[in-house]
């Protein structure tokens, strides 16, 4: 088995990185998929979700492997992880570290998150350049959308004319995503027939067939 990399980045702090991290693993996961977690921000807000959902469920009935990975080891232990995973899930620093260099190296495909403001639009560029630099396709996703703004739709346009594929599928701002994170749960787990797990579901089938995944979903 050799799975699929994927690595979602972003330098700009609260993007939303981990909560799309635990939500695509858990979408792809009752997919049919094996799926491996592996946190390198120093902040571990993907490994204090994941050890709420050990609370939740069992340690060993999470559903997910999860490793905290930090320094020389992590290509290797990505690695280790694809050969018995068909997906492997980054969640990389908000800064270009060296831990996050290797990681989006190591990856078939970077997502780059992006809420609908200035702030976070200025600061994608970055983390494109980082992407094209290691040689990855990156891919844009609109995290946080609120409903009938404007903004949002301006944002979009703008995001299109970089050099990078956007997501068609996106994430509204909903509070269901956040609140499933406090017991380690997704809202594909919590409310699942939500227009918000329906969202995850369509942007997670988006993003592994644009890593390249070879499995068929359920």
């Amino acid at each position: 088995m050799s799975g699929t990399i994927i690595t979602v980045a972003q330098q700009k702090g609260g993007a939303g990185k981990t909560t799309l991290v635990a939500h695509l693993a858990v979408s792809l996961m009752q997919r049919g998929l094996s799926v491996a977690l592996v946190d390198i921000d120093p902040q571990a807000s993907l490994s204090y979700w994941y050890d709420a959902r050990q609370e939740s469920f069992g340690d060993e009935e999470t559903g997910l492997t999860h490793s905290k990975i930090s320094g020389w080891r992590t290509q290797r232990e990505v690695e280790e992880l694809a050969a018995s995973h068909d997906v492997v899930l980054i969640d990389s620093a908000p800064h270009a570290e060296m831990e996050t260099k290797t990681a989006i190296r190591a990856a078939s495909l970077v997502v780059i998150p992006v809420q609908p403001s200035p702030m976070d639009f200025w600061a994608t560029q970055p983390t494109l350049d980082l992407a094209k630099s290691e040689k990855v396709t990156p891919m844009l996703a609109l995290n946080r959308v609120p409903p009938r703004a404007v903004l949002s739709e301006v944002i979009e346009g703008k995001l299109k004319k970089l050099d990078a594929k956007v997501a068609k599928a996106r994430l509204g701002n909903r509070v269901g995503l956040a609140a499933a994170m406090l017991d380690g749960k997704t809202v594909s787990e919590t409310q699942r027939s939500s227009v918000g797990a329906k969202e995850v579901k369509a942007l997670a089938a988006e993003i592994y067939k644009a890593a390249g995944g070879a499995k068929r979903l359920k």
